[in-house]
């Protein structure tokens, strides 16, 4: 039997992330081309079943800019302009990655969060990781 970790006896470490469901990405990739779309979706996160209107990064950016600019206090203007500035940020790291962007994030709109037991949690936005979806369908409960 041989060491996996070599003569020198050191470990390799391997971080794994969840793949998100590639359809899924596609579908918010088609959401961010067309930024006055919204397409109801049903989705099993790990907290419980979350439902709302899906909608693209740009009209998420927008949405959350105006509710920053509601925030009152020192620091708000600073608030203010933290979308864009987070934009840009990952503009810079895909350019320089120079590989093919899928979106990684899925955005909702007027969502809902059930968890067993709990009343439903409502949300006007929610941002969430595609790879901690388990699964999605069209549409939202009756």
């Amino acid at each position: 039997m041989t060491d996996p970790a070599g003569a020198a006896g050191e470990t390799i470490g391997m971080i794994t992330q969840p793949v998100p469901d590639l359809q899924l990405q596609l579908l918010i990739q088609l959401l961010d081309r067309e930024t006055r779309s919204g397409l109801p979706l049903t989705l099993a996160v790990p907290a419980g079943v979350l439902h709302g209107d899906a909608i693209g990064h740009e009209s998420w950016k927008s949405e959350w800019a105006r509710s920053l600019r509601q925030v009152e206090g020192e620091g708000a203007n600073l608030l203010a302009e933290f979308p864009e500035t987070v934009d840009q940020g990952l503009k810079e790291m895909a350019a320089e990655e120079d590989a093919p962007f899928l979106p990684r994030w899925i955005h909702l709109r007027d969502a809902t969060l059930v968890c067993g037991g709990v009343a439903p949690l409502r949300l006007p936005l929610w941002r969430g990781r595609l790879a901690d979806v388990s699964g999605w369908a069209l549409g939202r409960p009756e």
